[in-house]
């Protein structure tokens, strides 16, 4: 047997033997939620997040204007459409600014103990032939609080 064909044989049979392909049970993906508990220490920590994003979107804001107003002077570029290319770009980061000011306030009126969604993140499953589907497939959530896994449901 060549080689190549030997590996690739050993290969295939050693999935089998290991009931990847063919045998009883499976490993797929499922999408599991990582939720956050709000505590004293976090809801400061989130608030100062939003705060140096905003801080950096307002800098970006003026650091355009300035831009702007350097090359209307020097005119390379046709003015209407130099002006409407930056406008959309300060008009983009005012949009978020604003977005983190409300996220701010909301966060200000959410009460210590509320769990936050931070993301989703994928785990292995392991299906067996015979596995209560249902069960299988009900959504999984990963709390956090202060940095620390306290419970997985």
């Amino acid at each position: 047997m060549h080689m190549g064909l030997m590996q690739e044989y050993l290969y295939i049979h050693n999935l089998f033997k290991s009931n990847i392909i063919g045998g009883a049970g499976m490993k797929i993906l499922q999408n599991v939620m990582v939720n956050q508990v709000l505590t004293e220490s976090s809801k400061n920590k989130l608030l100062d997040q939003y705060k140096s994003k905003r801080l950096q979107l307002q800098k970006e804001s003026e650091q355009l204007r300035f831009e702007l107003k350097k090359l209307e002077k020097t005119r390379n570029m046709h003015p209407s459409t130099l002006k409407s290319h930056f406008e959309k770009e300060i008009n983009h980061r005012q949009e978020k600014i604003k977005l983190l000011e409300f996220q701010m306030e909301q966060l200000e009126i959410l009460p210590v103990g509320s769990e936050l969604k931070e993301r989703e993140v994928q785990s292995i499953v392991d299906v067996q032939v015979g596995a209560n589907w249902e069960e299988l497939m009900k959504t999984r959530t990963i709390v956090i609080k202060d940095g620390v896994v306290s419970e997985i449901r």
